[in-house]
């Protein structure tokens, strides 16, 4: 885990731009904040630099591009001139986070937790500065196992819970949702947690801002709460309202397709942020096939392209829109962002050779990426000595073909072609014809593929 640097001066270095929230205003990505004025003032020119986090939950071992708007939302308040804090939730995980699901999560077992925390860490490198070179800036990670782990159950029923009222938390979203079909004391008491962590980070850390998606507004302002009433405490018990302090909630708004289909998902399931579970070549893609009606919305949300350029870009796709410069762009960036700019190389070489229908240059790995997910077959390379294999009986085998006619009916057309070479039905295939000694992919039409596997 990377560690919190020590012995940090929060009244030191330098300080964050005013105008944070208009960076997110002209991004799409504000959506609330508790106290505007007053977080201008906390974090605006000749303040010391700030501190915000978002908690991410351990559901997984990778994050989808879902959470991926928190993750830019650190990232602008880095580049704004503060400090962000990734908290990783290997505490809260054992418990579950009731927002937006309908039913009771399943319990993952603390193994599981501690393994998708450390899986997940990869991700925020790609993303956020964790170097010294960034100074009072650089990001932290810390996991909220390390706290949370440690309390009781009477510490947390006295010093946490007597803070929240019952008819309140029913009243959140995230809880009035599910009582119809019922929630659990575990769930229902998540936000405690959430609320408790806030509380240590501010007391800790530093930490005054915690931001998150729009379900999460509930669980942000009470932690606010909770600092708040604490404060109150300390202050002999006066009167919340007399008491300030400096804690503030900004959510993102969550993001939805145009045509009301649900984001984040691709015929193959949803896109995931590491490569092993969604391949560069898979997420350039899936970039490259947004709609016209999102693309915009999405180069502001997911690129660091200044927004004047992703005007500009608009322009020219309203002029030349056969020409999906604007998809072409997002793909582009933002593979670049999370896999760095050779793997951008890749997809995008690995896309105009599917094009081409010449994949030869492509490598091992690229050729694994490309047909992911894609009609495949393994096959006897015994078959392909000597004079080979019949291209009319290999396509029948496929899934290019129903039946041994229609395969000859598409080869008589010259729909079929291996390597940019059209293929009758009297053509025979050999050795000669794998990529890398293992691969054939065949094509019919300019859509159709069927890797065939030789081994």
């Amino acid at each position: 885990m990377i560690p919190v640097p020590s012995g940090f001066d929060l009244y030191h270095l330098r300080p964050i731009m005013p105008d944070f929230l208009s960076i997110l205003r002209s991004r799409g990505l504000f959506h609330q904040c508790s106290d505007e004025a007053g977080l201008l003032r906390h974090a605006g020119a000749g303040q010391p630099v700030r501190r915000a986090y978002v908690g991410y939950d351990p559901t997984a071992p990778s994050l989808t591009v879902g959470n991926l708007v928190t993750i830019m939302m650190l990232r602008h308040w880095q580049e704004a001139g503060g400090a962000p804090v990734v908290l990783c939730g290997g505490g809260t995980g054992l418990i579950g986070d009731p927002s937006g699901k309908s039913a009771e999560r399943e319990l993952q077992s603390e193994q599981t937790v501690r393994d998708n925390v450390a899986s997940q860490q990869r991700i925020f490198s790609s993303l956020l500065d964790f170097t010294a070179g960034a100074g009072e800036r650089r990001a932290t990670m810390l996991n909220n196992a390390d706290w949370l782990a440690k309390l009781g159950f009477i510490e947390v029923l006295r010093d946490v819970g007597k803070h929240f009222s019952v008819n309140q938390m029913i009243a959140r979203d995230a809880v009035k949702n599910r009582m119809e079909n019922g929630i659990s004391y575990t769930e229902f008491s998540y936000m405690l947690l959430q609320a408790f962590d806030f509380l240590h980070l501010h007391r800790t850390h530093g930490v005054t801002v915690q931001m998150g998606g729009s379900d999460q507004w509930g669980n942000i302002v009470s932690g606010i709460d909770l600092i708040r009433r604490e404060a109150v405490a300390k202050a002999g018990g006066a009167g919340a309202e007399g008491v300030q302090v400096d804690a503030f909630a900004v959510t993102a708004p969550l993001v939805t397709k145009a045509d009301g289909g649900k984001f984040g998902k691709s015929e193959s399931g949803a896109i995931w942020l590491t490569a092993d579970r969604t391949s560069p070549y898979a997420y350039y893609q899936f970039w490259l096939n947004a709609a016209d009606a999102d693309v915009g919305r999405f180069l502001r949300i997911y690129t660091t392209l200044p927004v004047a350029e992703i005007e500009a870009i608009e322009a020219k796709q309203a002029a030349e829109p056969h020409a999906r410069h604007a998809q072409r762009a997002l793909a582009r960036e933002a593979t670049a962002l999370l896999h760095g700019p050779s793997e951008r190389d890749n997809a995008e070489a690995a896309a105009a050779a599917l094009f081409s229908g010449n994949l030869g240059g492509l490598s091992v790995a690229l050729i694994e990426q490309v047909f992911a997910g894609l009609p495949a077959s393994t096959h006897d390379k015994a078959l392909l000595a000597g004079e080979g294999v019949l291209a009319v009986d290999l396509v029948a085998g496929t899934s290019l073909a129903k039946s041994k006619s229609e395969a000859r009916q598409k080869l008589t057309e010259g729909a079929v072609s291996v390597a940019g070479r059209k293929l009758g039905p009297a053509d025979r295939l050999t050795t000669a014809d794998l990529l890398h000694g293992t691969y054939l992919p065949l094509r019919r039409g300019k859509r159709d593929w069927h890797l065939t596997r030789w081994a």
